[in-house]
């Protein structure tokens, strides 16, 4: 975007303040406003940070600063927030693209396929949930009438959303997000809103602005919008199932119809998956990235008779109880969720697939049954193995994968540190489960 064109787009939308944002380690969306008229200086030199107040960028309270510069492509209008414009930042620091900041590694993996010619498209499914407070502080699904005991598609609860997401679909298409479905998920107060697939930085910068605008919308009507993979114990949770493909700039190189498993799969599809199975203790890690991530990957039933979550390293036709789903001709990996870092994720993803191109991989067959009912000699009987089950698993599957941590660098080793540290904290903590089970039995 030149700069006649930024200035028309200002001009346009009657632009006072640039929101120049980045993302720490975790996904939580950061940023500086910047008055319009300063807009030059972050996409020159960028936005000045402290380093040391980001969480997991490296760099210490005597280190240099973290500088967000702008990536003009990305340039977009904050429809919800009257005079505001947004511009993706990519961390730098002493003039050189700063490998600890989420992006940057994304644009790494982006770079190691546009050298093969290849695009990684991905269309993400962010799912959450709609909250109030109760008078005695907890959580509550938003709507009182919102109770049955299978809620999924419910036109009741769908419409009585109705205002706040018709101001969430303006807000997106008023920033170039084309949503195409809105649906009543399978937990009470839970909803999902999906939206046209891109190039996986796209995406990634989408779903970035999607949580900006689903969270202030939701508390501007006193409200909460919670991507929290698991807020009840007895409903289902939030995941953010990720569609993947990979194109040249004429086709899916992903499809093929004369596929003889009978996934329209290409070869170079069941390469990539292989490689996405092959590393996937340790993507777990980066896709479901908190304690809470490990109450939705669970093995087990909901209160409303169904699961969503992933607990199996496998692939399947229409197979939902699988980790990987093939909707024909493209892959849905349906381990993330809302927690996770969607820069540090798709490049975890990237990393795995083309580990699984080089080396030829092959997944071996489907699993084209309920996954859920099979017993734990049938699985290995089929040689299936079991998600990590819990964080601490996770990073340490991730620490001991050298593909993971040597692609993606030393963002990955803060991670690691900073995931063992949520893992103890959590361990050292006293629940009120733990207290109304022993205070008085032991």
């Amino acid at each position: 975007m030149s700069s006649s064109d930024t200035s028309h787009f200002f001009e346009q939308h009657g632009t006072k303040f640039i929101l120049a944002q980045f993302v720490d380690i975790h996904g939580a969306a950061k940023a500086k406003t910047v008055p319009v008229k300063h807009f030059s200086d972050i996409t020159g030199r960028g936005a000045g940070f402290a380093g040391f107040a980001i969480t997991g960028m490296g760099i210490e309270p005597h280190g240099p600063d973290f500088m967000a510069v702008g990536d003009v492509s990305t340039l977009g209008n904050v429809s919800w927030q009257p005079g505001y414009a947004r511009i993706v930042c990519d961390g730098h620091v002493d003039g050189k693209p700063w490998p600890h900041d989420p992006r940057v590694v994304l644009k790494r993996q982006v770079e190691r396929l546009a050298n093969r010619g290849l695009t990684f498209f991905t269309g993400l499914e962010p799912e959450f949930s709609l909250l109030k407070r109760t008078p005695e502080g907890g959580v509550a699904p938003f709507d009182d009438t919102d109770v049955l005991a299978k809620p999924c598609y419910d036109y009741k609860g769908l419409a009585r959303a109705g205002n706040y997401l018709e101001k969430l679909v303006a807000a997106l298409q008023g920033s170039e997000i084309d949503v195409f479905q809105i649906d009543h998920e399978d937990a009470n107060g839970q909803f999902e809103v999906n939206y046209t697939f891109a190039d996986c930085l796209r995406s990634c910068d989408q779903f970035m602005l999607f949580k900006m605008a689903a969270s202030e919308i939701a508390h501007e009507q006193g409200l909460i919008c919670s991507f929290m993979p698991k807020p009840f114990a007895n409903r289902p949770g939030n995941g953010m199932h990720m569609h993947m493909s990979l194109g040249d700039g004429k086709r899916n190189l992903f499809e093929d119809k004369s596929d003889r498993r009978g996934l329209d799969l290409s070869k170079l599809a069941y390469q990539f998956l292989a490689g996405v199975l092959k590393h996937a203790p340790a993507l777990t890690a980066l896709c479901a990235p908190t304690v809470n991530s490990y109450k939705r990957l669970v093995i087990g039933r909901s209160l409303t008779g169904a699961t969503w979550a992933p607990a199996y390293i496998s692939y399947g036709d229409n197979n939902r109880s699988s980790m990987v789903r093939v909707p024909k001709g493209r892959l849905e990996l349906r381990l993330p969720d809302g927690a996770c870092n969607p820069y540090l994720a798709t490049a975890a993803v990237i990393a795995a697939g083309l580990d699984g191109i080089d080396n030829e991989l092959d997944p071996g067959d489907p699993q084209n049954m309920n996954l859920y009912e099979l017993s734990d000699a049938q699985l290995k009987q089929k040689g299936i193995g079991i998600l990590p089950q819990n964080l601490h698993a996770a990073v340490t599957a991730l620490a001991q994968d050298g593909v993971i941590r040597e692609t993606l660098g030393p963002v990955i080793d803060t991670f690691i540190e900073l995931k063992h540290m949520e893992w103890i904290e959590y361990m050292r903590h006293v629940s009120d489960w733990e207290l109304k089970s022993y205070l008085q039995s032991v």
